[in-house]
């Protein structure tokens, strides 16, 4: 039975959601995986939030090194029978943290300039390195924290516990996190930038996010990546 490997916080995450055709989805993707639908359609997300506490089970956090901020581009998948998030990108200001999740767990992290302030708002901002524009979130909660309810949308977009990344070799790695469900709030967000998505390779969305919620704290266990092999292609019989 697989150990956690490591231990963090979640905090202050914000959820912006669009939906997207899976045909538009599905071509931003390798060869093994397809978009994992809710009501025909394929969902991308831009989530950023803080990381705290981020270490090795049985270590402390190091003040500077487990405390940073991080934007991910999101969207769910499927691998034969497994689900997961699919990340495009995981833009973080800490240099050690993105090189460690790049080697250990194959994830496509992003050295960035980052800050984030706290007032009657959260003020968030990210400038990944190489890129011109800037982007900036202001954001907080704004209701009385609950529960996804069981077969939702927001469970659907919400719990999910298995990550997909690609590994060299071909196939995949999946890899399981564990935490509580999320308690989940409605969200003033005065202001937000989509652009993200457009830097993942997806048309950049013409309206406001589809589906948009809070979530204050959550406690996470992450556990060491496997690997998993893609689907066998049916190749269709010769005459």
């Amino acid at each position: 039975m697989q150990r956690p490997i490591m231990r963090q916080q979640w905090l202050n995450l914000l959820f912006l959601h669009w939906g997207y055709p899976p045909e538009t989805v599905q071509k931003t993707l390798p060869p093994g995986l397809e978009p994992d639908c809710f009501d025909g359609q394929a969902w991308v997300a831009v989530v950023p939030f803080f990381m705290c506490r981020v270490r090795p089970v049985g270590l402390p956090a190091v003040p500077m090194l487990s405390w940073f901020l991080e934007l991910n581009v999101r969207t769910y998948v499927r691998a034969g029978d497994q689900t997961g998030v699919w990340f495009y990108s995981l833009d973080c200001n800490q240099p050690l943290a993105v090189e460690i999740a790049r080697a250990g767990f194959s994830l496509p992290y992003e050295h960035a300039r980052m800050r984030a302030r706290h007032g009657l708002m959260i003020d968030y901002h990210c400038h990944r390195y190489g890129l011109e524009e800037a982007w900036r979130y202001t954001y907080r909660g704004d209701g009385l924290p609950r529960r996804a309810l069981n077969d939702s949308f927001e469970t659907y977009l919400l719990e999910r516990y298995h990550l997909i990344s690609p590994r060299r070799a071909g196939g995949f790695f999946c890899g399981r996190v564990a935490h509580a469900p999320y308690q989940v709030e409605a969200a003033s967000v005065p202001a937000f930038d989509s652009r993200p998505i457009a830097a993942a390779g997806l048309p950049l969305p013409e309206k406001p996010p589809d589906h948009v919620c809070y979530s204050r704290e959550v406690n996470v266990e992450i556990f060491p990546v496997q690997a998993i092999e893609p689907p066998a292609i049916q190749m269709a019989p010769t005459s």
